[in-house]
């Protein structure tokens, strides 16, 4: 188990780097999960930063996962993009995941709009759908792999956060507004968070629709638990990449969900753009 610690001081240099860079402070946060990484694309970029050039932020391995942070203005504001994320399979500790989140919070960022591509556990979803986050179930984090093991950073929050908000409603109810209008069907549901990297059993796609879980994924739920410890309003959407799949019925593929984010980033743009011109 990976238990490595990230220090305050580590953050603020990340966050030095970053900001030396910047001509606007940053609003909002937008992360963007497997195959969604063309939405950066609608940014009017100002500043483009390799992961590998900004200290201690962890390099990608993952196919799909470009591996930049993006600081712009989007629908009139100032964003900064994480086009691609580090995963806990790749051998970072939690703690080395969230890291970049730390560091938009210490550069000002007020909302963070987080997106996933996931398994469709609920049997009314289907691949392409999107669905708002109402609420997680941190698996890891329930067994004690948990992004705030360690000394706390009272800087950012207190030892024990509450969790029993962690999606704001009020960005929730802008998102369901937007899909509405824009005719973009939806649903909202309750994501669940696994380590990785294998994809779920048959039996463990079971386990995961007895206890609630609509949608199933292998991010999100430690960065929102950090930005909900450092007081960062939350907006969760899961691009539905397929569907959970039953006793030897076919085989889930990474390039699957690929495809599936190509097709979702239509509907994903449209909800984003539609947020952000409504904070």
């Amino acid at each position: 188990m990976n238990v490595e610690h990230v220090s305050l001081d580590m953050i603020a240099e990340s966050a030095q780097f970053v900001g030396q860079q910047l001509t606007t402070r940053p609003r909002v946060g937008l992360v963007l999960g497997s195959g969604l990484n063309a939405l950066a694309e609608a940014v009017e970029a100002e500043v483009i930063l390799y992961y590998s050039d900004i200290p201690h932020f962890p390099n990608l391995t993952v196919a799909g996962h470009v591996g930049q942070l993006i600081a712009g203005q989007l629908e009139g504001q100032a964003v900064l993009v994480m086009q691609g994320r580090a995963h806990y399979y790749e051998g970072y500790s939690l703690a080395r995941v969230t890291l970049p989140i730390r560091v938009m919070q210490m550069l000002g960022i007020e909302s963070l709009v987080i997106t996933n591509a996931a398994g469709g556990l609920n049997p009314a979803f289907q691949p392409g759908d999107v669905m708002l986050i109402r609420d997680h179930i941190n698996v890891p984090g329930m067994a004690g792999l948990h992004p705030l093991w360690g000394p706390n950073l009272a800087q950012f929050g207190p030892r024990f956060p509450d969790m029993s908000r962690a999606y704001d409603p009020e960005l929730r109810r802008l998102a369901r507004e937007v899909a509405i209008a824009a005719k973009i069907p939806f649903h909202e549901g309750v994501y669940v968070f696994l380590g990785g990297p294998s994809f779920e059993t048959p039996a463990e796609i079971r386990l995961l629709r007895i206890v609630g879980a609509d949608a199933v994924g292998m991010s999100t739920a430690p960065e929102v638990t950090v930005a909900r410890h450092g007081g960062t309003r939350v907006l969760g959407i899961s691009g539905i990449a397929n569907v959970a799949l039953s006793e030897g019925v076919g085989e889930t593929t990474h390039e699957e969900v690929l495809e599936a984010g190509r097709l979702l980033v239509p509907r994903l743009e449209t909800i984003v753009r539609g947020v952000l011109q409504k904070l």
